[in-house]
């Protein structure tokens, strides 16, 4: 149970559940500890900050939805039944994804005005999502309920009448949308009369069988997949939907019985629905996204059914970062009444197959009764499409996975003979080379297209640079390529472009953007491009101030291999030049091509200061200092570059303690490391194969990688092909070398790819087998990211505690004793 304390008496007596295992007891005594533990009061201060609300802008920049939320949901609200199927989770009760937590509170507020409408709505309510009308009148509201969902929707011109559609939407594979009218949705419904859940019966009817005869099935290990013919029953139960269109006045007609839709897509003219549902046979191996499917077009005003797009297979015997043949990423050609646009693959989806084209675009048009033509052929593979108001426009995108490179070309089909133009052509790498997102507006229909202002386009991005992140907008002239700046964020603060409110006048004159300061929370601005002022639109204040007296840089330095690296480095509230701090690096590994990418700075120093959650910034509280995101690149060839990757993590380690202590701030005998995921990965590692760090925290990680044999993060060749590699990078293989004490944690229903709670439970046993110094701490309910204010408070000690005991609290006179007494004794 949680150990809910007066706040009075948090402090001391936090203190003491930390202290109860930090002090003379040895590691191995701890496992009849029960309960959540508190960290020190000033941390649950911070961690319970309530949230500033989410802001949800109308389509048309003129009404603001402020969505309250909790700072984090109870254990109990974790702890919930949950289904674990086919690789999703659901929440019985509600007949939805299960969720962790729920926004609480929704109010309605125009653009410039102090007051809004508070949306009148339960006490106790969990609402799912909001989402609005592509004309911006209507706002649509799901909130869980006990069986299923409701679904009701407001107006902004009378906000405080909602009309409830229904009690039965269904989200575990569906949801709602709205329709080109914006005056209808199209939802999936709970089917009338389902009943009640499948009893499953525990007595054996026989074995699992599980078959397959000489074809190659190369898959990434999933979690919460189907076991049984009762899965497969009970899943169904909970997958499959009746499609329902609703009228914001509460009428309902019915456009299909129940089948399980995975997708619906409303034609732009209104007439048609493309609807994908999956069918049997299900797999054992894959996730419900893998199992055969069926596209078809369904008639908007009976629901009969118009043509069938594609039957598509079993989506197995694909290659490790391959693509299926066949029909590929279906959808709406934007600016079109009704055409439909795929991608097919032109090289047997198998990207070591050398081919002169790999995908190829083809188009059908209503009403389907002809052969589909082809649109273009792409060099590399499909990554997406981009739309104009002129449907004869469009932007193609294509990725090279061997360079990581991207292009997007500018079509023209009234222009066949010509070039496309090319408006990108860099390494997904290259943050400095980003030319950002094009900025994009709805149609009449609510399709997305790329917004015009005669030849200009614009184009906002982060702006990464040698300074750190100084986002942009630009406009781009489609005829020439000339790019021309309209506005950029100042050094010193971190403002981001939102939405462009007036495009009308050259390069458009007011714009709403979202800022903050190291010392001021993130608000809303109108801001005028010419006059070059601002005024606020919201004003939230500072959850935490007590916090704001912590410092933070950006730090530069360089591996020895002349790798250009960089952290944000942070020092408590009162810190004293000079003073040696114990030091904790923060990491999470990339993967570059080349040097130059590698060493590109991201990040801003000058943002807003949040601690939320299971956040390792809290430290500095306890008077230490972090170097954050220090960068940890591997850096070669995408098919070999694991080859180095423990000499290239150990490199940049030591550059960026080297860096740490000749800044006066960090004491080298006193160094942690940690990482969450990959990042846990890589903790691992540096302390079995260095010995800078006095002790490490590795969250939610993988370290046997025999057991994620089909590659794992960017390594593309399977255990089979680079055995060695396999071995000499898991940490689980040299868990007798880490002698420096390791905190593991782990969500115990952790269901990343990868990173099963398997991976934390045996290499706590390896360690500990070998005489290491090792704590395990598997939190009930959580997955790979911890939610619970129980887990978060409870996380938030355990990394205090340890690090207090084997960092902080170190005495390196004593230890170099005792290796003395050691070494003369063995003499």
């Amino acid at each position: 149970m949680f150990l809910r304390i007066p706040r009075s008496f948090a402090r001391d007596l936090s203190f003491v559940f930390v202290a109860s295992w930090i002090g003379l007891a040895a590691p191995n005594s701890m496992a009849a500890e029960t309960g959540y533990l508190l960290p020190p009061e000033e941390v649950v201060d911070i961690i319970d900050a309530a949230p500033a609300p989410l802001v949800s802008l109308d389509p048309t920049n003129t009404w603001m939805m402020l969505i309250e939320q909790d700072a984090m949901p109870s254990i109990e609200d974790v702890s919930r039944r949950m289904l674990r199927l086919a690789g999703t989770r659901i929440d019985p009760k509600a007949s939805g994804r299960f969720r962790t937590s729920f926004y609480r509170g929704l109010v309605l507020q125009k653009r410039g005005e102090a007051k809004g409408t508070r949306i009148p709505l339960p006490e106790d309510v969990k609402i799912a999502g909001v989402d609005w009308s592509h004309t911006g009148k209507y706002f649509a509201v799901s909130i869980v309920g006990e069986q299923a969902q409701e679904l009701w929707v407001g107006s902004v011109d009378d906000p405080k009448k909602l009309t409830k559609l229904t009690d039965r939407l269904n989200t575990v594979l569906g949801g709602f949308q709205w329709l080109p009218d914006a005056e209808h949705l199209v939802c999936t419904l709970v089917p009338e009369g389902r009943g009640a859940e499948p009893v499953v019966d525990q007595t054996p009817t026989g074995p699992s069988i599980q078959e397959s005869v000489g074809k190659t099935s190369p898959t990434r290990t999933y979690q919460d997949l189907l076991t049984s013919p009762a899965d497969e029953d009970l899943f169904d139960h909970y997958a499959l939907t009746e499609l329902v269109v609703f009228g914001v006045d509460g009428s309902r007609s019915m456009l299909s019985k129940a089948k399980a839709f995975i997708g619906m897509q409303p034609s732009p003219d209104g007439r048609y629905l493309m609807t994908t549902r999956i069918k049997r046979p299900y797999s054992y191996l894959m996730t419900y996204r893998s199992f055969p499917q069926v596209v078809e077009i369904l008639s908007m005003d009976d629901g009969s059914l118009v043509h069938t797009v594609a039957d598509i297979p079993m989506a197995e015997n694909i290659p490790i970062e391959g693509v299926a043949t066949g029909p590929r990423r279906i959808g709406w050609k934007t600016s079109e009444p009704a055409t439909l646009v795929w991608a097919e693959a032109l090289d047997g989806g198998d990207p070591n197959v050398d081919a002169e084209f790999r995908d190829e675009l083809k188009k059908h048009p209503s009403p389907f009764d002809k052969p589909p033509v082809s649109l273009l052929k792409l060099e590399e593979r499909f990554a997406g499409l981009e739309y104009f108001a002129n449907p004869k426009k469009w932007i193609a995108t294509e990725y090279d996975r061997d360079r990581r490179w991207i292009r997007a070309l500018l079509i023209e089909e009234d222009e066949p003979n010509a070039e496309p133009k090319v408006l990108v052509d860099r390494s997904i790498r290259d943050r400095y080379g980003d030319k950002g997102s094009l900025v994009r507006e709805l149609d009449e229909s609510g399709r997305s297209i790329v917004l015009e202002n005669g030849p200009w386009v614009f184009r906002s991005g982060r702006g990464s640079s040698p300074k750190g992140d100084l986002p942009f907008l630009d406009r781009q002239n489609l005829e020439t390529l000339e790019t021309e700046r309209l506005w950029r964020c100042e050094e010193g603060s971190y403002e981001a472009f939102v939405d462009l409110i007036d495009s009308s006048q050259q390069g458009g004159t007011s714009i709403i953007t979202r800022a903050e300061t190291k010392t001021t929370p993130a608000n809303y601005f109108l801001r005028d491009l010419k006059s070059g002022t601002s005024k606020p639109i919201t004003e939230f204040p500072d959850p935490t101030p007590q916090i704001r007296g912590i410092t933070k840089q950006l730090v530069k330095y360089e591996r020895s291999d002349g790798v250009p690296l960089s952290a944000t480095l942070y020092l408590p509230a009162n810190y004293q030049p000079g003073t040696k701090l114990p030091l904790v690096v923060w990491a999470y590994p990339r993967e570059f091509n080349d040097a130059s990418t590698a060493a590109q700075i991201s990040g801003s120093p000058s943002r807003f200061t949040r601690m939320s959650g299971i956040t390792h910034l809290t430290l500095l509280t306890q008077g230490y200092a972090i170097m954050d995101s220090a960068t940890m690149p591997v850096i070669g060839d995408p098919e070999t570059m694991n080859d180095t990757f423990i000499e290239q993590i150990v490199d940049a380690a030591q550059a960026a303690i080297d860096k740490a202590v000749e800044m006066g701030v960090a004491d080298r005998d006193r160094v942690a490391v940690g990482g969450h995921s990959y990042g846990a990965f890589m903790t691992a590692n540096l302390l079995a194969h260095c010995d800078l760090f006095s002790a490490g925290i590795a969250r939610s990680g993988a370290y046997n990688r025999t057991l994620t044999p089909f590659g794992f993060q960017s390594e593309r060749r399977s255990f089979w092909d680079a055995k060695d590699i396999y071995f000499s990078i898991s940490p689980f293989m040299h868990a007798n070398k880490i002698n420096e004490p390791m905190l593991l944690i782990h969500g115990a229903n952790d269901n990343n790819s990868g990173t099963f709670p398997i991976q934390s439970q045996r290499m706590y046993q390896a360690i500990k087998g070998n005489g290491g110094t090792v704590r395990l701490c598997m939190l009930p309910g959580e997955s790979h990211g911890y939610r619970a204010r129980e887990s978060v408070l409870h996380t938030q000690a355990e990394m205090i505690a340890w690090l207090e005991k084997f960092v902080k609290g170190r005495d390196v006179e004593a230890e170099n004793d005792s290796n003395s007494e050691a070494g003369a004794a063995s003499e």
